[in-house]
């Protein structure tokens, strides 16, 4: 065999192998990608977020921000669960489902909290029409999101916040909307 073909075939075969090595790179960071934003809960995702009309990847988001998907995790001001549910938002959510028998120590089971969470999500959804905007009245309250997008310093619009004028608000749909679209990107 001559010596250009030699070089051809070490050539043509450190091409195979830099091209295997970045195929390699590219799924094993994705995977890894993966364990961080995991779908955990699937099956109660994708059953209420179809039920409340929502996409599931920001119940995934939400979930993934507000307890890294702990069913059991309380904040420090008593939110309870994955969705981190308020009691006075637990009582508005009951109210508004006729549900009579779920109590506030059931946001700690996870089916239960994913409903409540996907209701709440669906509904600000509806009303402010887009998730960046019902994440922060998730975080912030209807009223206050409500608020800032009647005053054009936020809103140039009344209808998209421009500006978020809470830190931990802001902090928070920041958060909320990364990882809905890593979501997005890794489970196309």
């Amino acid at each position: 065999m001559a010596i250009r073909t030699k070089k051809l075939i070490v050539l043509l075969l450190l091409f195979v192998f830099v091209v295997a090595a970045i195929f390699g790179i590219i799924y094993s960071t994705k995977q890894l990608y993966k364990t961080a934003y995991p779908k955990k809960y699937s099956q109660s995702i994708e059953k209420y977020a179809k039920e409340f009309d929502i996409d599931e990847d920001i119940l995934y988001a939400i979930i993934k921000t507000e307890s890294d998907f702990k069913p059991d995790v309380t904040s420090n001001v008593g939110a309870r669960g994955l969705t981190q549910v308020m009691n006075d938002t637990f009582d508005w959510i009951k109210n508004k489902l006729g549900d009579s028998e779920t109590v506030y120590d059931d946001m700690y089971n996870a089916e239960d909290n994913i409903r409540y969470g996907a209701f709440l999500i669906g509904y600000l959804y509806e009303e402010f029409g887009s998730y960046e905007t019902a994440a922060a009245a998730y975080h912030a309250g209807r009223t206050a999101t409500g608020k800032w997008l009647k005053k054009n310093e936020y809103s140039s619009n009344g209808v998209t916040l421009d500006t978020i004028p809470v830190n931990d608000t802001r902090h928070y749909v920041n958060k909320v909307m990364k990882s809905f679209n890593m979501y997005k990107k890794l489970y196309k």
